[in-house]
């Protein structure tokens, strides 16, 4: 049954890039879940539900083909036959990509554009690039200004800058940018310790930093896999961050936020530069999309709310967040003008700003 959300057009404002080689039944099923490895079946779960509703008869099955009949179709394609089918059923004008995950695995943003259709911006990750730059050998008293130099550098061309704080701490950390000797201190202990990117100083530097260069700061928030705490996720916790960031005038994007989505959306209206999106929950939580955005509008300004599917690796994920969320648009939008809160026009107009509108003028998407 088709529906009026159906002709929404969509920017999807965070995402990561696809795999470009073939895929085994168990390689297919480890990316159908968050965890590192599948507890159970991982198709016997909401999204392996969805992929097999929504994403077989694109690729020529019957809905609900069995899991054995779509991975054979979508060998017999090809994998670039069946990823060029599924990206294109998103109905997506364009793509703003974290490729700062498992990059040299995924298609780069020029094949992925071409394999899309539509135009790819760049995301930078700020922890990827801290730990490229400790990488080159930098003095610990010149960490600081080699780093603002190189994130300038990447992100020349770039949209936004992202952290992944939640994932490497956790929220729980003073707001207030850390001093210069601080800042060469923990670079020194890093130099001798190596590994990733986990110390509080240098993670808050890198936050003021991306602060500093202007662009859109997206954070990852909530929902995501067991390399953080769950708990310490929570974007209330960055309620100080967002208070002492107020005067900057850097867009915050509040990335996810499932299920801390009604927190997100307490920001988004009591901070001018905080915006959010519930990508990533829409993907997994099936039929429950509408609950979760119509729980995410309760507060949110209409202005605020952003679409973002959060795939990454099976181009499954982006046609399986493109339809919930249309789907979630039709039943919670629609059902204002079923119950008389709102008429047509301005659903219709609420529902393609926070499809694409409101990352359009965001972003500065064209």
């Amino acid at each position: 049954m088709t529906s009026w959300a159906d002709g929404l057009r969509l920017v999807d404002h965070h995402c990561h890039s696809v795999v470009g080689h073939a895929l085994d039944a168990a390689g297919f099923g480890a990316l159908l879940t968050e965890a590192p490895v599948p507890a159970g079946d991982p198709w016997d779960s909401m999204l392996g539900l969805a992929v097999r509703r929504v994403c077989a008869p694109v690729l020529d099955l019957p809905r609900h083909a069995p899991p054995a009949d779509y991975l054979a179709r979508r060998a017999e394609l090809g994998t670039a036959e069946a990823t060029r089918r599924l990206l294109a059923a998103t109905g997506t004008d364009a793509l703003l990509v974290d490729h700062g995950l498992h990059a040299g695995e995924l298609l780069g943003l020029a094949e992925l554009a071409e394999a899309a259709g539509a135009p790819v911006a760049e995301v930078v990750r700020l922890e990827a690039v801290a730990e490229d730059v400790a990488a080159s050998g930098v003095r610990p008293d010149h960490y600081a200004v080699t780093f603002v130099e190189e994130l300038a550098r990447r992100t020349r061309t770039a949209v936004a800058c992202k952290s992944i704080l939640a994932y490497r701490y956790g929220f729980d950390v003073p707001p207030q940018r850390p001093a210069p000797a601080a800042v060469a201190a923990a670079a020194r202990c890093w130099r001798r310790e190596g590994g990733r990117l986990r110390d509080p100083v240098l993670l808050r530097h890198a936050l003021w930093c991306g602060i500093d260069r202007g662009l859109p700061l997206q954070l990852h928030t909530g929902f995501g896999d067991p390399d953080e705490d769950l708990h310490r996720a929570n974007p209330v916790l960055l309620t100080a961050f967002c208070r002492a960031t107020a005067a900057t005038g850097t867009p915050v994007v509040l990335l996810h936020c499932y299920p801390y989505h009604r927190e997100a959306a307490w920001l988004a209206q009591v901070f001018p530069h905080v915006w959010f999106d519930v990508g990533l929950a829409s993907t997994y939580v099936g039929h429950r999309a509408a609950e979760v955005l119509a729980e995410a509008l309760e507060l949110a300004p209409f202005g605020k709310l952003l679409y973002s599917s959060d795939a990454f690796a099976l181009p499954e994920l982006y046609l399986v967040a493109a339809r919930a969320f249309r789907r979630a648009v039709d039943r919670v939008l629609g059902g204002w003008v079923a119950e008389g809160e709102a008429d047509g026009d301005d659903v219709r107009r609420i529902a393609a700003m926070i499809a694409g509108g409101n990352a359009r003028s965001l972003y500065g998407v064209s």
